[in-house]
């Protein structure tokens, strides 16, 4: 077969297609644990202004025109229609700031331990684990 290409020929080319992700050298990687930052009050109002405009328009699959349609309401809003969301993201706001100062103090105690995984759960469900635990054990002497 005339420019038929060997599997030789394509494992070159894939290699030479992917991309290799290399950390700039002066920016530090990125830590998972880092909480986000809150949203905007513009994005508050997107949260609601998407339910509100997928059920108007059911058939339209277009990020872009749910973004131009929210960015043009937003515009249009007074002042006094944007307090509820102004306040939302405030809240959220003062929210991560509690949150990125505990994370601060963690990161200050060295605290790369990751304890994370216990705070998630409730009490209760930690003492149901140890429990599960405790009743294997004595099936197991049997």
């Amino acid at each position: 077969m005339k420019g038929a290409k060997s599997k030789g020929d394509t494992k070159k080319a894939d290699s030479k297609l992917t991309v290799k992700k290399v950390a700039p050298k002066g920016k530090a990687a990125k830590d998972p644990n880092k909480p986000k930052r809150p949203a905007s009050a513009f994005f508050v109002f997107m949260e609601d202004f998407r339910k509100q405009f997928k059920e108007e328009n059911p058939g339209n699959k277009s990020v872009a025109a749910v973004g131009k349609a929210g960015g043009a309401k937003w515009k249009s809003m007074s002042d006094a229609e944007k307090a509820p969301f102004v306040a939302k993201a405030e809240k959220r706001k003062k929210e991560y700031e509690k949150t990125l100062a505990s994370y601060n103090k963690k990161l200050a105690a060295g605290g790369d331990d990751d304890d994370d995984e216990d705070s998630d759960k409730s009490k209760s469900e930690v003492n149901d684990e140890e429990d599960e635990e405790g009743s294997e054990e004595d099936e197991d002497d049997d």
